[in-house]
């Protein structure tokens, strides 16, 4: 009698994204439409990050390149890591088009195969809620960055909900049902939303990715001068042009942050072996 199949949660987690590649860069919040929401995201970065000025920047759950293309913009040499290969696809084609000299390989974020100490800093957007173990991959991101390196999480809490953001959503449904509301463009089908539902009901995060608990997990794993900043505003302003009244509301008061932290400059996992 044949075992149990070894396809598990991760191997899910890669389809989705996998499937989700056609459609990724015509949602709002995921490819950037406006120069205004440009110029948000990349104040946030020179925020935490500052200039580029060559420096080697790894950006994590790559997806379709739309943070390697604002790093590159900032003057960092960009490596691009992706597990989805219709996505590496899709960057690559983006880069071309564009001119850029953007590298994208493919791997996994949670154990990258990349070499001890090279990047100066390491970004993700919107990664961490999908983490199977986080404290084995912010383990891992510490290893790849050089010492005095930067993290930069961008990410949120998209499984609590308050009462407001709840009555939002579903008025927003009641007035999209009797077609006195425009819907969102490019909805998710029954079959993705419900695979995004039960990917989110078994990951770490399946409560919720609480900044201050994504903290605490960065800060145990070793990094330093860990900041939480919860001023995203000006990068939802800029996003809400392209959802409907109710839903740009009811993102507007998700839970979402950006976190960054800096791996000290005497690090014993860069002592020699």
């Amino acid at each position: 009698m044949e075992h149990a199949s070894n396809y598990g949660l991760r191997d899910e987690i890669k389809a989705y994204w996998s499937a989700r590649a056609a459609t990724f860069d015509l949602s709002p919040g995921h490819e950037i439409f406006t120069d205004a929401e440009r110029e948000a995201w990349q104040k946030l970065i020179l925020r935490h990050l500052g200039e580029g000025n060559g420096r080697q920047a790894l950006d994590l759950a790559s997806g379709t390149g739309v943070v390697s293309h604002l790093l590159d913009d900032l003057g960092f040499a960009v490596t691009g890591l992706d597990w989805a290969e219709p996505m590496l696809d899709l960057a690559r084609a983006k880069a071309r088009k564009r001119g850029r000299s953007i590298r994208f390989r493919l791997g996994d974020a949670e154990n990258t195969m990349e070499p001890d100490s090279t990047y100066d800093v390491v970004v993700t957007r919107h990664l961490v809620w999908t983490l199977v173990d986080p404290k084995a991959a912010f383990a891992e991101w510490r290893r790849v960055l050089k010492p005095g390196g930067r993290l930069l999480i961008v990410d949120g809490d998209f499984v609590t909900a308050g009462f407001t953001e709840k009555a939002l959503k579903r008025l927003a449904k009641l007035l999209q049902k009797f077609g006195l509301l425009k819907a969102d463009a490019v909805p998710a089908s029954p079959d993705m939303m419900e695979a995004h539902r039960s990917i989110l009901s078994r990951v770490h995060f399946s409560g919720g990715a609480r900044a201050n608990d994504v903290a605490d997990l960065v800060t145990a794993a070793g990094f330093h001068d860990v900041r939480v900043d919860v001023d995203l505003r000006q990068i939802h302003k800029a996003q809400s042009k392209h959802w409907n009244a109710f839903s740009a509301m009811a993102r507007g008061i998700q839970h979402r942050y950006a976190i960054s932290a800096t791996k000290p400059i005497a690090d014993a996992s860069d002592a020699p072996r």
